[in-house]
């Protein structure tokens, strides 16, 4: 019998094929996921989310608000999540950690400020009240759009984006070191 003949045991630190291979897919999901969610918001937002008519002493005035008039956190949380999706390459351990929490934090506050937005009228009100010069002008026949569902979807995914690095993060590459400065640890760097 030859020693070629006989399999070799496995390492106990390596991986099996199938977990690689759901590291790598996780790895994929989260990217196209976070990517794809910042997307959806920034679109969303700035699209028409309500319209109404206010009353004018002319008449009646249309009025409409886009996701930025009315909750301007979906946009700026978006940015955020997307800053976050590629730090994530950018530090390990505990950093990776923290930043992809903050991740799925950005992508969970997306999803409930686009459900409050989503039937509010305020922002319609306090144009109709420029307009008309009064300080509390109705507005009436409100519509809404579906756009701040649209960048609560996209928020949904920047959460799942958060929570496959939560989980699977730790096994994913990292920026390489190879462009850190040598030799300043533990010695104070020259001037």
């Amino acid at each position: 019998m030859s020693a070629a003949a006989v399999p070799q045991p496995r390492a106990e630190n390596e991986p099996s094929v199938s977990a690689a291979r759901g590291r790598r897919s996780s790895l994929a999901i989260a990217l196209l996921a976070g990517a794809l969610g910042a997307a959806l918001v920034l679109l969303a937002t700035s699209r028409k989310w309500a319209e109404g008519t206010a009353s004018v002493a002319q008449g009646s005035l249309p009025q409409s608000a886009n996701g930025d008039d009315i909750t301007g956190l979906p946009g700026a949380l978006a940015i955020v999540g997307l800053a976050a999706l590629v730090a994530v390459f950018a530090v390990r351990r505990l950093g990776r950690g923290a930043v992809s929490a903050l991740l799925a934090l950005s992508g969970a506050g997306i999803v409930v400020s686009s459900a409050l937005g989503a039937t509010d009228k305020a922002a319609l009100e306090e144009k109709a009240s420029k307009v008309s010069g009064l300080t509390h002008s109705p507005i009436h026949d409100v519509a809404y759009t579906p756009w701040p569902w649209v960048a609560a979807a996209g928020g949904v995914l920047l959460l799942l984006a958060g929570v496959l690095a939560l989980g699977y993060g730790r096994h994913w590459p990292a920026m390489s070191g190879r462009y850190e400065r040598a030799g300043t640890t533990g010695t104070a760097g020259r001037a």
